[in-house]
């Protein structure tokens, strides 16, 4: 069996435990530059305002109830995401995680020790009580199942919080109860494909034959209806390694100098570098991308995007680093205010699966891939960005993302942790 926890509205629980005042009220976490809503409590859906909308275009309704507004502090919830997923392995040998707010707990061999639903009941309680973060369970044979457990733990009260599909009654009546879009896997181009055929719920995909799944659907599909029928097969590390890895801002100001492009581009070819390590991969094609403001339409208009293609797959820093720096001189126009740019990673394969080249023209390679694990250990240790590229500069700059209204890294920087005046 498989647990899927799920914690609730997890950016906007984060920021709700440290302002315990809020409890109860409207609270939306804003992007990266405050310009959009990316996350929101219930109780600010019901009052109208849903997930990507402009701040500017809500603002009446946030300031009519009061809406609490934060800037998105990924360190901070990241930070708090490693103490629910510590919090976890206490209970449970086996713990995968899947994103910042989701884990799966394989539970095989506990049901002969414990009554699972009120084992993991417990564990919510003691990562409430701890974290106060909320947290949702489904529990099934396989992920797929465990993961529409999660949503009806999520939606209905009378679970209390754990979701248990056991049974051929309860898979077949929670296939019955959800839409094809809520299963993890179908996008909307397979619901398109799946409506062809006249499926239209996933216990209709479910009952089809296997012979029928496979003359019509790739793997994947395949996989995916395996586990609606039960059949864990469904590998995280797998689907958790992306094929593209992209970071992009827009910035605080816009920006006209070479030198600040240059920085912005070098600040985010690092981060998705970081990213790439994380998953064990390397990558092959990297895209640069700069962008002015569609919205001044009093100043000259101008977006372009390239990729450069490097002979050798690498997640080396310095090397992803310089060749989006090169991309970039290519792109830049002077004379315009820029207010968007980002990299791209593609291409990418596992770092098992790299190949030799006798041409390589970066023969330390072994050397630079040892000095990208121990700086990668000390930004982990220290905090991200102790040790960084020259080019990024130091402190906030022009194109520095607003974050007006960020909540302090009470977790991870010792100058900003919380003081209680008596």
């Amino acid at each position: 069996m498989w647990a899927l926890a799920d914690c609730n509205s997890f950016f906007c629980s984060v920021e709700k435990a440290f302002h315990p005042g809020l409890r109860g009220k409207p609270v939306c976490v804003l992007s990266g530059n405050d310009g959009n809503i990316i996350a929101l409590t219930p109780e600010a859906k019901k009052i109208g305002i849903k997930r990507g909308d402009p701040v500017f275009k809500v603002r009446d309704l946030i300031s009519r109830h009061d809406v609490q507004l934060f800037s998105t502090n990924m360190t901070l919830y990241a930070a708090m995401s490693r103490r629910v997923t510590n919090m976890l392995r206490m209970r449970i040998h086996h713990v995968e995680n899947y994103s910042i707010d989701e884990s799966f707990c394989y539970l095989d061999g506990y049901e002969r020790f414990y009554d699972i639903e009120n084992f993991m009941r417990e564990i919510v309680e003691k990562i409430r009580l701890w974290t106060e973060i909320p947290m949702s369970v489904g529990i099934a044979p396989s992920k797929t199942l465990a993961k529409i457990g999660s949503k009806f733990a999520k939606q209905y009260k009378g679970y209390r919080s754990v979701c248990m599909i056991d049974t051929e009654e309860k898979r077949r009546k929670a296939l019955a109860a959800v839409e094809l879009s809520d299963v993890w896997g179908i996008g909307r181009r397979t619901q398109k494909k799946l409506a062809y055929y006249g499926v239209q719920t996933p216990l209709a995909f479910a009952d089809k034959s296997e012979n029928w799944v496979r003359s019509r659907f790739t793997l994947p599909m395949i996989r995916t209806w395996k586990e609606l029928n039960g059949v864990d097969c469904i590998d995280t590390t797998e689907v958790i390694a992306k094929q593209t890895i992209c970071t992009s801002r827009s910035f605080g100001n816009m920006v006209t100098k070479l030198e600040d492009l240059k920085a912005s581009v070098a600040h985010f070819a690092g981060a998705c570098a970081n990213k790439l390590r994380g998953q064990a991969s390397l990558c092959r094609s990297i895209t640069v991308f700069i962008a002015t403001n569609r919205f001044r339409e009093d100043l000259p208009q101008y977006n372009n995007i390239l990729t450069h293609t490097l002979p050798i797959a690498t997640a080396d820093t310095l090397e992803i680093t310089h060749t989006a720096i090169k991309i970039l001189q290519e792109l830049y126009r002077p004379g315009i205010y820029y207010k968007k740019s980002g990299v791209i990673l593609g291409d990418i394969s596992s770092e098992k699966a790299v190949a030799q080249n006798l041409f390589d023209h970066i023969s330390n390679r072994s050397e630079r891939h040892q000095l990208m694990h121990f700086i990668d250990n000390i930004n982990q240790r220290y905090g991200a960005k102790t040790i960084l590229l020259g080019i990024e500069g130091i402190g906030k700059q022009k194109w520095t993302a607003k974050c007006e209204q960020r909540t302090p890294n009470y977790l991870t920087d010792i100058n900003e942790i919380m003081t209680i005046r008596i």
